[in-house]
């Protein structure tokens, strides 16, 4: 592909920035005069095979620029100035922060004489870290709230030696995939060496009390939040050793070039496992013998063309999870000593619903997700049939699992109108009681959750589940927040949120559909919502909003669509498409530019999913077709629109949402406003701090209703 740089020069760029002082644009809405910022256009031209394509925001990419800076500022002030004018934002923070306000707690697990597990008690900005000792006596064993004064750096993963003598944590700061691992006594707490640094997109794993595996990318030029991370590599970190003496396992080379790697090691120490990807979907495997001094690493599989893991090991024998002529995945079992696939041997075969693996007390538990909905079955060690579980309800189950020696399991099951339970399990006799009721004050008896199946436009059938309160009236008029993914073989399955149960209690009705692209029906679902597919994602959600509006649910005027990261896309995709279908828009941390998210970070081991702009003539015309950034045209009405990001989102880079915001704002030809909300030390969505949830749901929920017309809230 050949770039050309038209216009202005870079050495300008300085006098092409952002005015807002003297050059305007007056948008009038029916609630209030909007004057935008107007963004500087400075034509950067893409020529993609002998096609001119004009990129006149790329100036918005460079992160560490002032002009974008002072961007973001004007921005976020015309969007707080908005948003502070709707009458009920301040009752809505409220409503959240006083149904958010009551303990959670998350799984307990057993680590050495300790049983650890983590609590909120309401309102604190992140989840604590609590262990009881034998006697049920409890104390903090990591507060999180304490790592950073406001909040923002967060607990991103914590795993202990074999003995459970030492621990190793791995911290976000400001919500970025750039992750430090501290190393501590669990005793003392005392930090036992230096922190290790630059680590990403990586897992803490021990080997007996000696070290751990990790993994993470060389440092970029340039950016560390915006620059392609392109070589992902293993290390292995030996106590009391400085970083920079970390043994390189894997990666480093061209022939071991993989843009995910990871490292894990069996529960008895005897293998260390390796996968490698070059996108998010499909692994090579390959296996160590660490009971083996200078053993090489054995091949399980040399190729991508499936996702596979190895689950658990009894001495030599290997059970593997994989989908490989699998779609909807199957256990096998191997010798590690001819350990590929013309070896295996079925030992929970595929079935017509997604399978995933736990294990727990000797057993391995099967859980199906059956049109989105948890089923589960236990299996002894010599795969046989031990009973299908008896679950709490209707909804969605965490994985029932522990430690082999544990008699008392434990899991989680929750829907969209059911607070998240606790459950302990007795693998014994099949029982399930309750460990941990919720605390949360929502009557989940005065709401309602169906199921449906639609058909999307070529005749496949989609399910979607719409909750809302019980009684209320079918009349076209009601507030709804239409949810949607659709990518990445990632399932959308029913779970409580504190700030859905705010929007339903205001009478508003949220829907979720499982779009193609998910992983609900396997990955024949995944695949028909990929690459040159990717259409047919748009249209079961645009059928989704058509189905809402059909039967009476809400109507044009009163529906809202929502999604985060690829869903952001899929925002984006249907509001250019559809303009007409929705009064509200809502795309959060999107990948809007379809011609260049691979240039940015870890964007190109998207590629499975989106194809790229250079792979063939067709594969560009396509994302050309219904790239966001690209297919926003003069002379159209948009919905309103509130596009969310954070300035340190370091997965999908904010500048996606900075030209899409950009480009409505210039060509928007109706009265809806288009506004950007810029959160500062915060990212793609992990660690987020309670209380900057509570103010961008709060936002969210004001903006949306405000625009459709909602004077006061029920």
């Amino acid at each position: 592909m050949k770039k050309i740089a038209l216009l202005c020069l870079a050495s300008v760029l300085a006098a092409c920035g952002t005015n807002t002082d003297e050059t305007t644009a007056d948008i009038t809405t029916s609630k209030k005069s909007i004057t935008y910022p107007v963004t500087e256009k400075i034509a950067v031209v893409d020529t993609y095979f002998d096609t001119d394509v004009t990129d006149p925001y790329r100036w918005l990419e460079d992160d560490r620029s002032e002009e974008t800076g002072d961007w973001v500022k004007q921005q976020n002030k015309l969007t707080f100035s908005y948003l502070n004018d709707i009458p009920y934002r301040d009752e809505l923070k409220q409503r959240l922060a006083e149904l958010w306000n009551f303990e959670k707690s998350t799984i307990p697990y057993i680590e050495g004489d300790y049983t650890y597990y983590s609590k909120n008690d309401g309102l604190q900005n992140q989840n604590v870290v609590y262990r009881k000792n034998s006697d049920g006596v409890e104390e903090v064993f990591l507060d999180p709230n304490k790592f950073s004064e406001d909040g923002t750096t967060s607990l991103a993963g914590l795993s202990f030696s074999r003995d459970s003598s030492v621990a190793a944590y791995s911290i976000s700061e400001g919500g970025s995939d750039w992750r430090k691992i501290i190393i501590i006594d669990t005793e003392s707490g005392e930090q036992l060496e230096e922190a290790l640094i630059d680590v990403k997109f990586s897992g803490i794993s021990w080997y007996k009390n000696e070290g751990f595996y990790y993994s993470s990318y060389d440092k970029p030029k340039g950016s560390e939040l915006s620059a392609k991370t392109d070589q992902h590599k293993l290390y292995y970190h030996k106590l009391g050793q400085p970083q920079s003496k970390d043994q390189l396992v894997f990666g480093g080379t061209e022939e071991e070039k993989r843009r995910y790697t990871s490292g894990y090691v069996t529960d008895d120490d005897r293998y260390l496992v390796v996968s490698g990807a070059v996108s998010t979907s499909g692994n090579d495997l390959r296996i160590k013998d660490l009971t083996k001094a200078d053993s090489k690493f054995v091949t399980i599989l040399d190729h991508t063309d499936s996702d596979t893991y190895v689950g658990h090991n009894e001495g030599s024998k290997l059970f593997l999870v994989t989908n490989l002529n699998a779609p909807n995945k199957k256990v096998v079992t191997v010798d590690a000593a001819n350990p590929t696939a013309e070896n295996w041997v079925d030992f929970i075969p595929e079935t017509e619903n997604v399978l995933s693996v736990s294990l727990g007390g000797g057993y391995i538990f099967a859980k199906y997700m059956v049109d989105a909905i948890s089923q589960v079955n236990q299996f002894d060690m010599a795969g046989k049939l031990i009973r299908t579980v008896e679950l709490p309800g209707v909804g969605t189950v965490s994985s029932i699992s522990g430690k082999k020696e544990q008699k008392q399991l434990f899991y989680t099951f929750t829907n969209y109108t059911t607070a998240s339970t606790i459950f302990s399990f007795d693998a014994a006799t099949g029982k399930s009681d309750v460990y941990k009721a919720s605390a949360a004050k929502f009557n989940s008896d005065d709401y309602v959750s169906k199921q449906v199946f639609y058909k999307s436009k070529d005749g496949v059938t989609v399910p979607m589940i719409i909750s809302h309160k019980k009684g209320l009236e079918l009349n076209g008029k009601n507030p709804t927040i239409l949810y949607g993914y659709g990518g990445f073989n990632v399932s959308l399955t029913p779970k409580f949120s504190v700030a859905n149960a705010v929007w339903m209690e205001k009478g508003g009705i949220y829907a979720v559909a499982n779009l193609r692209g998910g992983g609900e029906y396997g990955k024949a679902w995944h695949n028909a919502g990929t690459q040159l597919k990717k259409q047919n994602v748009f249209d079961d959600f645009i059928a989704a909003g058509e189905y809402l509006i059909a039967e009476n649910y809400t109507s044009s005027d009163f529906l809202a669509i929502r999604g985060g990261s690829n869903g952001g896309l899929l925002v984006g995709a249907v509001m250019t498409q559809r303009p007409d279908l929705m009064k509200v828009a809502l795309p959060a941390v999107g990948v809007l530019d379809m011609l260049r998210y691979h240039t940015f970070t870890a964007g190109a081991g998207w590629a499975y999913d989106y194809g790229t702009a250079e792979q063939s003539k067709e594969m560009f015309e396509y994302l050309l077709g219904y790239s966001p950034v690209h297919n926003v045209k003069e002379g159209v009405s948009y919905p309103a629109t509130l596009v969310t990001t954070g300035d340190h989102d370091d997965r999908v880079v904010p500048a996606h949402s900075f030209k899409f915001a950009a480009e409505l704002q210039d060509k928007q030809a109706g009265a809806a406003p288009t506004l950007i909300r810029i959160e500062t030390k915060a990212g793609h969505g992990a660690g987020t701090p309670v209380s900057k949830l509570i103010e961008q749901y709060a936002d969210i929920f004001g903006f949306t209703l405000y625009n459709m017309g909602i004077e006061k809230l029920n």
